[in-house]
């Protein structure tokens, strides 16, 4: 890893550029859309997602890239030689590699050989090159080896997602909500809802949320095969899952260090086939495709509404757009692949159904 000591004026005058390139390209990129989810209006209810998909690499995870090359860069860790390595064969790889593209460094993302080829070809395609591994539970320890072989950076997103967004603002995510609900009728929402791959998201809004003391509530949703929830249930941070997250870009095989899980009001876990149901029911009302972690998201949404309406109280709920759904055209949205795997989506849509007309929940 590179320290600033080690590098002469010349690399210190690019690490001056650089800060400056990542900077205008935030100062030039538009704010992403909070969309209303139409339900009705006598609910009293009202539910938002903040759409991430707009962003140049089209996801979540461009925030994260873009805090984890100003983190690297701040702290002298990055410098024009420095190869970039990071352990991800999805969204956060696409946004990383869109970004050391932009400073002219090599991007390297550590990833399973069963890695698709449709994501193998959104990180080349964005000037990444991809170092595939056998056995999954090693792509970690083989990031970090391979950035010690090149003399490079490993960006270890589990890690320093947490430190790497300002929580105080800065305009990070929750700051943005914030500022977005203002002009609604019911500004301060209730619930914010939001998954945890690294856990950086949750622990931005969770600390914002406690800094500006906000009576908001954080709903932490996560998938069925993933070492968070039953963590959180006993607190027993050492708890690991048996397998991958079928849905991509949340849900971890162990606590990672950047799960922040004091900050987080509420736990959900969310049968994988719901998931998906929740995400072809989204996708219908919304007239677009998302993603199957919108899909978590919206089914614990849901059930939150309807206990908010049960209990008569009236309010907003807030979740994430975290990607489109063209990345997912052979998979979640194919009929084939989803009954190979053995899911039935039709007893969650039909509960979902129930609930868009009558509001009740039965999940």
């Amino acid at each position: 890893m590179e320290h600033l000591d080690r590098f002469d004026d010349s690399d210190r005058a690019w690490v001056t550029a650089a800060i400056a390139t990542v900077e205008a390209d935030a100062n030039r990129s538009a704010d992403t859309h909070l969309l209303s989810f139409p339900l009705p209006r006598e609910w009293g209810v009202d539910l938002y997602l903040k759409d991430e998909s707009v962003h140049p690499t089209g996801s979540l995870k461009h925030r994260l890239a873009r805090s984890l090359f100003l983190y690297g860069l701040c702290n002298g860790w990055i410098g024009p030689n420095t190869a970039i390595v990071e352990a991800s064969s999805g969204s956060t790889a696409v946004s990383e590699a869109y970004f050391a593209r932009m400073l002219g460094v090599q991007f390297i993302a550590v990833m399973p050989a069963a890695t698709s080829p449709e994501k193998i070809a959104l990180i080349e395609f964005q000037g990444g090159k991809c170092h595939l591994v056998d056995d999954p539970a090693t792509v970690v320890v083989e990031a970090r080896w391979l950035a010690e072989d090149l003399g490079g950076h490993f960006m270890d997103q589990f890690t320093y997602a947490e430190r790497a967004t300002d929580w105080r603002g800065n305009n990070n995510i929750a700051e943005s909500i914030y500022a977005q609900m203002s002009l609604e009728r019911h500004p301060t929402p209730d619930w914010i809802v939001v998954g945890a791959g690294t856990g950086g998201t949750s622990a931005t809004i969770g600390r914002y949320v406690r800094y500006r003391r906000l009576p908001t509530r954080l709903c932490v949703v996560d998938p069925e095969i993933s070492a968070f929830y039953p963590a959180w249930a006993s607190a027993d941070w050492s708890t690991t899952a048996d397998g991958a997250s079928r849905i991509e870009g949340i849900g971890r095989q162990t606590v990672e260090a950047s799960f922040q899980p004091s900050v987080v009001d509420r736990m959900i876990r969310v049968p994988d086939a719901a998931s998906l149901a929740a995400m072809r029911a989204g996708s219908a009302v919304l007239g677009r495709r998302v993603g199957g972690s919108t899909g978590t998201n919206l089914w614990g949404a849901f059930g939150l509404i309807a206990q908010m309406r049960a209990a008569g109280r009236a309010g907003s709920v807030v979740t994430l757009l975290c990607d489109g759904g063209e990345r997912y055209t052979d998979t979640y949205y194919s009929d084939e692949w989803v009954a190979d795997r053995g899911m039935d989506l039709a007893p969650h849509l039909s509960t979902i159904d129930r609930f868009l007309i009558s509001g009740e929940w039965t999940g």
